[in-house]
């Protein structure tokens, strides 16, 4: 068989709760790249599921994550909310922030693979682990409304392509190719807004 075979028989098998989880997903990115606040909404239906599906695969860092998603979509709720009150817009991170953030959720992830790796039973436990660290920081970035959090999620998303996919999740697979042509989406989007906010 094909890999384009398995991955269609793979989405014709999903369960009506990860098309739920993809759609709302989906949707959170679409509306989180136009920098709506209905974003969070989607945010939290998505994760709440995701969490229950990546424990049965026993990805169980990405489930841990998804508790953190879960939790986030309230604080990107109220962060906006008073960032939009406050006249507070978007945001550029310096080189050193980024180098920063870049060198401490590496070494979280070595730390967090490593100890799941000789103590757990879970599945791909360095490359969970990368996306799990570098999406907490992204999800971060997202509710304080720094652009650079864009680069972080293409990085993520073309990662968890594969890690979903060796998982039988096909449908969340194509969902985070999905996800990588919306966050190359939302950084043109949100660099075009930045300009215009920096002109008023």
């Amino acid at each position: 068989m094909t890999f384009f075979t398995i991955l269609w028989e793979g989405i014709i098998a999903t369960s009506i709760i990860e098309w739920i989880a993809v759609i709302s997903s989906l949707i959170y990115v679409v509306l989180a790249a136009k920098r709506l606040m209905l974003c969070w909404i989607f945010a939290f239906i998505g994760s709440v599921l995701f969490v229950y599906l990546c424990f049965v695969a026993n990805l169980y860092i990405e489930s841990i994550l998804q508790l953190f998603y879960v939790f986030m979509a309230f604080v990107g709720w109220l962060s906006w909310k008073r960032a939009d009150s406050d006249g507070s817009g978007l945001k550029i991170w310096s080189s050193k922030n980024h180098l920063l953030n870049v060198f401490v959720c590496g070494f979280i992830a070595l730390v967090v693979g490593f100890l799941f790796d000789n103590y757990t039973l879970q599945a791909n436990p360095y490359i969970d682990a990368f996306t799990t660290c570098y999406s907490l920081s992204a999800t971060f970035m997202v509710a304080r409304k720094i652009i650079g959090n864009w680069v972080y999620w293409i990085v993520i998303d073309l990662v968890s392509i594969y890690l979903y996919a060796d998982r039988g999740y096909y449908l969340t697979a194509v969902q985070y190719g999905i996800f990588t042509l919306l966050a190359t989406y939302g950084f043109w989007a949100w660099q075009k807004e930045y300009k215009r906010q920096k002109l008023c």
